[in-house]
């Protein structure tokens, strides 16, 4: 597929070597699905990596081939945007373990039936282990960019720490080095939610054409909880009703923020597996990038050569402005270049994908330079 516009293609691969797991296991088979933006200049130099974050995608500026919506990043990504495709040659890959293209717990496994639960259990290093190598097939030895928010910080993190040759500069929006004890409990929520679902089968329920979707849509419900601020909440909702003048006594959603929550939970559905979320955030809980490199976070960044932009939001309750002052600072101890701040915004965690003007500024001054 290509769109002249944004020169979009959609495209896969197929590793043709093992992938070797934090885990110890070793991943055969494995595919991962990306898209591109622009085109990549003769020396290979103008090249910037997005890692989406927990229900993205690589559709970054394309349209959603199941909802039809546009992408999730298309108010930055395009021509004459933040990140300027006239410029530069986006790529953008479905995570491992997911569900639009890389090999996940859908995929088929050797003996041909999906892997469901007993496909390994990943990292977010081993997600861009994945990555990684769509650079080395596309002949692409550095980036001018990495650029992440919330999991894709971190992955982004991952990769300036792990292949710190691979990036000339890095930006983070609204991510951290670890996961909190909070962070771990709200995903275990979800977790058990989806497990508690009859219809989760042991996670063996590909055969039946419907899956989890009960357990799926409380989890998500539980989590865009997380992604938003009680500022944003009580502007938007309130305690207003939904269609109705008075309350009806029941269980029916009486307010307008229920309403909304259902509506997450639902649509949500029809877009992600239920195996992938359960993965997907086990390797986010997982990851703690200090303990990965001695146990300071520091050590994490010594060889890196890379420039550094850290972005936080005011309103951030699910990764606040302190747990990317804690990146910012052992970035300083490493001697790594970088530059932090913390913007305006009344939407939450979800303010690095929404209209935050001074954020536009940010990424385009940063990754222009």
């Amino acid at each position: 597929m290509a769109t002249a516009a944004l020169n979009i293609a959609s495209q896969a691969l197929d590793l043709t070597q093992p992938l070797s797991l934090d885990g110890g296991q070793r991943l055969d088979g494995v595919r991962v699905a990306y898209e591109t933006y622009g085109r990549l200049n003769p020396d290979r130099s103008n090249a910037i990596m997005i890692f989406h974050a927990l229900t993205g995608d690589q559709c970054v500026a394309s349209p959603h081939p199941i909802t039809g919506k546009p992408g999730w990043w298309l108010r930055m990504v395009g021509p004459g945007k933040p990140i300027d495709t006239d410029r530069f040659f986006v790529i953008c890959a479905n995570v491992l373990g997911g569900c639009y293209g890389s090999t996940g717990p859908a995929s088929l496994a050797p003996d041909g039936q999906p892997y469901a639960m007993r496909f390994p259990v990943i990292t977010i290093r081993d997600m861009v282990r994945a990555q990684v190598a769509v650079l080395d097939a596309l002949g692409i030895a550095q980036l001018h960019a990495v650029v992440g928010g919330s999991m894709g910080g971190m992955q982004a993190l991952s990769f300036a720490a792990n292949w710190p040759e691979r990036a000339r500069s890095v930006l983070i929006l609204a991510s951290t080095a670890r996961h909190s004890a909070q962070n771990i409990a709200f995903h275990e929520v979800g977790r058990q939610a989806i497990m508690a679902d009859p219809k989760w089968n042991g996670g063996d329920y590909y055969a039946a054409g419907k899956g989890p979707e009960a357990g799926l849509a409380v989890a998500r419900m539980a989590a865009h909880i997380t992604y938003l601020s009680e500022e944003g909440m009580h502007e938007k909702f309130g305690r207003k009703l939904q269609d109705r003048s008075a309350k009806t006594f029941g269980f029916d959603a009486d307010f307008q923020v229920e309403s909304y929550l259902r509506h997450q939970g639902l649509s949500f559905t029809d877009r992600f597996d239920a195996n992938s979320y359960l993965y997907i955030t086990r390797a986010m809980d997982y990851f703690d990038l200090a303990e990965e490199h001695g146990g300071k976070l520091a050590d994490a960044f010594a060889g890196s050569t890379a420039r550094f932009c850290l972005v936080s939001f005011d309103t951030d309750w699910l990764y606040p402005t302190a747990e990317s002052r804690t990146i910012a600072h052992a970035l300083n101890a490493a001697g790594a270049p970088v530059s932090f701040v913390e913007l305006s915004a009344p939407f939450g965690h979800d303010s690095f994908l929404l209209d935050v003007p001074a954020l536009d500024r940010v990424i385009a001054g940063f990754l222009g330079r």
